[in-house]
């Protein structure tokens, strides 16, 4: 029986990747090569040393732990002043609809997210206090596909991991999902996100029923 519902931020709740795509390309055209969209599907739901690491792969480069530190700070100064100017119409259609509904029966609502940015991002667009718990980047070790973000959102959230459900838009996050014994519902793309039990493409036409009925089906 799903009690509860863990959600991933990026792409599932508001669209930051655009301010990340944004930062490492301006970070990549400093130090001299191209970072191209395609490019950035590698970044998706991956933490920023390791999305770090992709970056300077892909522009044949490499440095040392201290100078890697400084670049990730110097991507991570200009996503925030990104996110600093975002409001709350740039949460995803229908997204504050389904939480209301979440809300309505009683169902815990969690935040898994690799950002350690995330408490911000939910400040700035109103939703901070819409979660029973949140587990970002500053509480876990392991980034995805390791499960320890969800795990952790169950745990605080008073819940099994087959009692919860996660939505997620990244190829990792389904992994992390599923290694972690817990339902999961792509929100995207189907053939990125195959390996969740479903694919939706966003929350405008699902709604708790939905969630509901997928108790027999996954």
């Amino acid at each position: 029986m799903i009690r509860g519902c863990i959600f991933d931020l990026d792409g599932v709740v508001v669209d930051t990747a655009k301010y990340h795509y944004l930062a490492w390309k301006r970070l990549a055209k400093e130090m001299g090569f191209d970072f191209t969209e395609q490019d950035n599907e590698r970044l998706k739901g991956v933490s920023r040393m390791r999305s770090l690491d992709i970056l300077l792969e892909i522009g044949g480069m490499t440095m040392g732990q201290e100078e890697k530190e400084v670049m990730a700070t110097k991507k991570n100064d200009w996503y925030r002043e990104y996110i600093l100017k975002m409001e709350p119409d740039e949460i995803l259609p229908g997204v504050q609809d389904f939480f209301a509904e979440l809300k309505n029966e009683g169902m815990k609502i969690a935040l898994g997210s690799a950002s350690k940015n995330a408490v911000t991002i939910l400040e700035q667009i109103g939703l901070k206090d819409t979660f029973d718990a949140i587990v970002d980047g500053t509480k876990v070790e392991k980034a995805k596909p390791d499960p320890e973000v969800f795990l952790k959102g169950a745990h605080e959230i008073g819940l099994m991991p087959e009692e919860c459900v996660v939505f997620e838009d990244a190829e990792a996050g389904v992994e992390a999902a599923k290694s972690g014994k817990m339902k999961c519902v792509g929100v995207g793309d189907p053939e990125i996100l195959g390996k969740a039990d479903i694919v939706i493409p966003g929350f405008q036409d699902f709604h708790l029923i939905d969630l509901q009925q997928l108790n027999t089906a996954l």
